[in-house]
């Protein structure tokens, strides 16, 4: 029994070699991404624990049979170096997954999950992103690559093994005892204990700050807990059909009184250009004007990455899973989006997005929501005016956008996502100093896109249907920046701007302070232009009464009304602010306002059943 004991011995000195790992590399990603969370308290580390140790449970199940099964042939030298390689080998590919999310969480906001790393449409990108990210963060790959090595040199060996010990059947006996019991026992540390479900990506929020949630995470968690799950939205039945429909109803007629304008329509998604980049000098054109728009200055993204905006703004769909919709199985669901309303009126409708085809999966979803055409990379004439990493320099395909709106017949409704201002922030070599570097790494691309948008509307001025356009104007979600801390909280992280532009209506001027998201661009859109429809949105019309705004972010729910903003998790509240007062969400008024918590987490589970609902049984159309 001796041999048996050092192999027990062998693989938890082993297993908490993985664990102080893991703990060295939260705390660097806490030291990483400081202005991204709160305290880093003894309650965030004992959560985290628990997270770590149910995770490296999951991964190393087979490697406790490995160590463990009774028989003398794992005492041999081939086995047991084999037994470390592949121990040293699975336990480095996840502990670089913790690695590379601590410089991915800064676009992202979000640990990264299995359909993330997995999702179509980034696989060019990755030839080009991935040496800048290297080379813009070495400082990370270095400490990984000591990491790795530091661990294999750590890794214990099976010693002190008396080759000429006899096993007898007691023996054996005793050993299949301790092998049952240990897989019994990594089994439970896996689900994170005896309670009656095993812990979840959401449970997280229990440890410490709402803000924190993440950093209680770890990658490999995220990633094993969404590998076998085929999707990551569940059936909830908080109400029946009939007082579902009476609190919350997606299902919106317009009936005009005026007949249809039949103008062109414009969508422009600005790559990261969110709050924290707008109005600070960096964006002049951009703030000139707003000030001869209609402008929603609480404006809101309905997701966290590029992929979740389109479907946002195009469809009136928000991202509220963990998989973004675009890349989920519910991409092929049926959707009544502005391509096929505005088609059915009429009018040609295009998609440009001036990365690779195939980026992101957007030319797959614009041919899911009903554009005719999709303009990408390979579909760009002009100048040589690619970045070298992912696709075509804004100002050279904003004019090759102005050039093909004027070759379409009208009514046009077109979209054009830029892509300069996302990382590595390349600017074309002749105007290097240029622009103001600005405070954070991002913001110089931003002032360049800023200026490529100057000129855009400059070319589109001097066409015949400039004057016969509305002209949409969108962040896709905030960037990874943001010098104040406003831009931290769980409010700031999703704010942007939006604008409608209609140069030939002076009337579409002025400044809405009511919450607005990207989700209700569509409804609104179709009111000001007078289209008579039926359609379902996720949100509402500018000219609604209606004042809210529901976004979601790794297992979290936030449900701005009026003035309060509810976080809402693990189907109850967790967090009631008063975010116009308390701009930091500091005070939570749960206790204190009772009936205000209860009121909006009645309207909150009304719309996440519905759109679970919807979602899952293909009724995104009419």
């Amino acid at each position: 029994m001796n041999n048996y004991k050092s192999s027990i011995a062998l693989f938890l000195k082993r297993f908490f070699l993985i664990v102080i790992i893991y703990q060295l590399s939260r705390i660097l990603f806490y030291c990483i991404n400081r202005e991204q969370f709160g305290d880093f308290t003894l309650e965030t580390f004992t959560g985290g624990l628990l997270f770590d140790f149910a995770a490296i449970a999951y991964i190393n199940t087979f490697f406790v049979i490995f160590h463990l099964i009774p028989g003398n042939f794992k005492y041999k030298t081939t086995y047991q170096r084999i037994l470390k390689i592949a121990f040293y080998s699975i336990n480095l590919i996840f502990i670089a997954t913790n690695f590379i999310d601590i410089i991915y969480y800064r676009f992202t906001g979000r640990r990264s999950t299995f359909s993330m790393i997995t999702a179509k449409g980034m696989e060019k990108e990755a030839v080009g992103l991935i040496p800048s990210f290297l080379k813009e963060f070495w400082y990370i790959a270095v400490i990984f690559f000591l990491v790795s090595i530091i661990l294999w040199k750590l890794i214990p060996n099976l010693k002190k093994i008396n080759l000429l010990e006899t096993v007898t059947r007691k023996d054996y006996y005793k050993q299949t005892a301790y092998f049952i019991l240990s897989l019994v026992i990594i089994l439970i540390i896996g689900r994170g204990g005896l309670q009656k479900k095993p812990i979840k990506i959401v449970d997280a929020i229990k440890y410490g700050a709402l803000s924190n949630s993440a950093l209680v995470l770890n990658t490999p968690f995220c990633i094993l807990k969404t590998i076998a799950k085929k999707e990551d939205i569940d059936k909830v039945n908080y109400f029946d059909e009939k007082e579902l429909v009476s609190i919350y109803n997606p299902a919106i007629t317009l009936q005009p009184t005026n007949p249809a304008t039949k103008k062109n329509v414009v969508i422009l998604i600005l790559e990261s250009f969110g709050d924290e980049n707008v109005g600070r000098g960096q964006t002049p054109f951009l703030d000139s004007l707003i000030t001869k728009s209609y402008y929603f200055k609480n404006g809101f993204a309905n997701g966290k990455v590029s992929i979740d905006a389109v479907p946002s703004i195009l469809s009136s769909i928000p991202s509220l899973m963990n998989n973004s919709f675009i890349s989920s199985s519910y991409s092929l669901n049926k959707i009544n989006g502005l391509p096929k309303i505005l088609k059915k009126e009429g009018y040609n409708t295009s998609f440009f997005h001036g990365a690779f085809n195939g980026s992101q999966n957007f030319d797959q979803y614009a041919k899911v929501a009903g554009f005719e055409h999709y303009y990408g990379k390979d579909q760009y004439i002009g100048k040589e005016a690619f970045d070298g990493r992912w696709g075509i320099f804004d100002e050279e395909f904003l004019q090759f956008y102005a050039t093909k709106l004027n070759s379409f017949k009208q009514p046009f409704f077109s979209s054009l996502f830029t892509i300069s201002s996302h990382n590595p922030y390349i600017i074309p070599e002749q105007y290097k100093g240029k622009f103001p570097k600005g405070t954070t790494v991002i913001q110089e691309s931003i002032a360049y896109t800023d200026f490529a948008l100057r000129k855009f509307f400059a070319t589109a001025k001097k066409q015949g249907w400039y004057k016969n356009t509305l002209f949409v104007i969108s962040s896709d979600h905030t960037s990874s920046g943001g010098d104040q801390a406003i831009d931290k909280t769980n409010i700031g992280k999703f704010s942007i701007p939006i604008l409608f532009f209609d140069p030939s209506n002076p009337e579409l001027v002025g400044v809405n302070e009511k919450n607005f998201q990207q989700i209700d661009i569509m409804p609104s859109i179709l009111d000001y232009l007078n289209i008579k429809t039926d359609m379902i949105s996720f949100g509402k019309s500018y000219k609604s009464k209606d004042n809210f705004v529901v976004y979601y972010l790794q297992g979290t729910y936030h449900y701005i009304q009026d003035d309060y903003y509810l976080a809402f998790a693990n189907n109850q509240a967790i967090g009631l602010y008063n975010w116009k007062k308390d701009v930091l969400l500091k005070t939570n008024l749960m206790q204190q306002d009772k009936a205000k918590t209860q009121q909006m987490e009645r309207f909150l589970k009304a719309y996440i059943q519905t759109f679970n609902d919807r979602v899952i049984n293909d009724k995104l159309a009419n």
